[in-house]
């Protein structure tokens, strides 16, 4: 990935556990450890034993930060965040679980309508805390739920108020893991079972690394209980259609995870044999980003017979700069973290491969770091399409400032980077390396257009306004 372009930062993961006979705290551990790819800004961990619930929230990583919170705690039945801030503002009080009297709650995503509802909240006297979608989808369920007393209505009342993608989990204090994804399931959300485990996670490394028995996803549009007389799935939304993020395949997930039934190393690989099936360019060495890149290398390799190494070396010690909260930390990161290898490059053609190009400054910087160490040339390709258009549903890539290819064409970001020759995947070829079809993938970055009605309603006012590059398309002030 672009590694220091700002907004290209993923809307967090979770993790929930229910075990009626065995301590799930190190599950939990274990399951944000593997997801911590998907946040380092803050984590955090609700648990339940004998009725009380417990929760921890740490600002940085899991292992540095949280796990010495966690000796103290135990119970059978537990949720866990790994978070990056979309909507809200990188401070503690917005880092999750979010908990109130009774729920415990933790979401992966992004409302569109978030500011909407908020205001509408606020004039209702809601009383707000933090400034984050996952409060307001709490308060909303807890209201619903103190009017009906039962989960499926209340998650049913709550979501017909809201828009947007997102997968969630939530523990209740008497006991249950509920767990539930938007309905047309934009954002990834698996389950797993193993004896009388039950475990929901964003990815199925999180499955893996605690030994449970990957079993599927989520449905789009329905929710899971999970409680001492096992596990019941409801339908609180009809799936007329789906619309999984491609993003997920391309860049967020870990390779070695299964996203609706697809392996993310196929898909990457696949990504790259397309890139050599579409480009005719010479080169004597492939180098890939790392580490999302990689794979993508592999499969263009293996078509077109060209090296793969290592030509860019990465500092393990330095993590993922996409999800860096200001830009200037992210930039000095990127010299910290990515140096080229002169006995791989010099003297040669290089092809570098990327898994996709945002703003354009990291890509510069890498094709001059190639070049400073001695290329004749530089061309670099990124598996993904040309992105143009702003998500809202839990990919913060939130204003058209961001987004060169939204300004200008192939020809003028090659002059841009600085590149002697640029290729970017086709949206065919990206379909076609997913392997789902394209009426079942979100594709709004790529193409301006949305599956929800009020993410579309929102591009269409902010193209109209003054100051779009600054404003972040969610938290706009949009008329209804």
């Amino acid at each position: 990935m672009e590694i220091s372009a700002k907004g290209k930062k993923d809307a967090c993961g979770v993790f929930g556990i229910f075990n009626p006979r065995h301590d799930v705290v190190n599950n939990i551990y274990c399951g944000l450890m593997s997801l911590q790819h998907r946040g380092q800004e803050a984590a955090g961990i609700s648990i339940l034993k004998n009725g009380r619930m417990s929760t921890r929230r740490v600002w940085g990583l899991v292992s540095q930060n949280l796990k010495p919170k966690l000796w103290k705690l135990s119970g059978h039945t537990g949720i866990g965040h790994v978070r990056y801030s979309t909507t809200g503002t990188s401070t503690l009080v917005n880092a999750q679980p979010m908990t109130d009297s009774f729920f415990s709650f933790a979401h992966n995503g992004n409302l569109a309508n978030y500011m909407s509802i908020r205001r509408r909240m606020e004039n209702e006297g809601f009383r707000l805390k933090a400034n984050s979608d996952a409060e307001v989808m709490l308060k909303l369920f807890r209201k619903y739920y103190e009017g009906c007393g039962d989960y499926v209505t209340a998650f049913k009342d709550m979501t017909s108020q809201v828009e947007g993608g997102y997968s969630l989990v939530m523990l209740t204090r008497k006991g249950e893991l509920i767990a539930a994804r938007d309905p047309l399931g934009l954002r990834p959300l698996c389950q797993g079972r193993m004896e009388e485990s039950m475990a929901f996670a964003s990815e199925s490394v999180a499955l893996d690394s605690n030994n449970i028995r990957l079993i599927g996803d989520v449905k789009p549009g329905s929710l899971v209980i999970a409680g001492k007389d096992g596990g019941e799935e409801f339908q609180y939304s009809p799936c007329r259609r789906r619309a999984h993020c491609m993003f997920e395949y391309v860049y967020f997930s870990r390779v070695d995870s299964i996203i609706e039934g697809r392996s993310v190393y196929d898909v990457r690989f696949n990504l790259g044999v397309n890139l050599a099936q579409t480009y005719d360019i010479k080169s004597d060495v492939v180098i890939p980003v790392p580490d999302t890149s990689r794979t993508a290398a592999e499969g263009y390799s293996s078509r077109t017979g060209v090296p793969v190494a290592e030509g860019l070396i990465k500092n393990r010690y330095i993590h993922r700069t996409f999800i860096m909260p200001r830009q200037k930390d992210r930039d000095a990161a990127m010299k910290l973290k990515i140096n080229p290898l002169k006995s791989v490059v010099a003297g040669k053609e290089v092809l570098v491969i990327d898994d996709s190009i945002v703003r354009g400054t990291t890509s510069r910087a890498i094709v001059n770091m190639v070049k400073g160490a001695g290329a004749r040339k530089v061309h670099m390709m990124s598996t993904c399409p040309p992105i143009i258009s702003p998500c809202f549903y839990g990919i913060d890539i939130a204003t058209y400032n961001e987004l060169i290819a939204a300004k200008m064409d192939v020809e003028g970001i090659k002059t841009k980077i600085e590149a002697d020759t640029l290729g970017y995947q086709t949206l065919e070829g990206l379909i076609k390396a997913i392997g789902l079809s394209k009426e079942d993938l979100c594709l709004g970055c790529l193409r301006g257009e949305y599956p929800t009605p009020y993410a579309q309603r929102i591009l269409e006012a902010m193209r109209e306004k003054s100051g779009i590059d600054k404003t972040r398309m969610w938290e706009a002030e949009i008329p209804t």
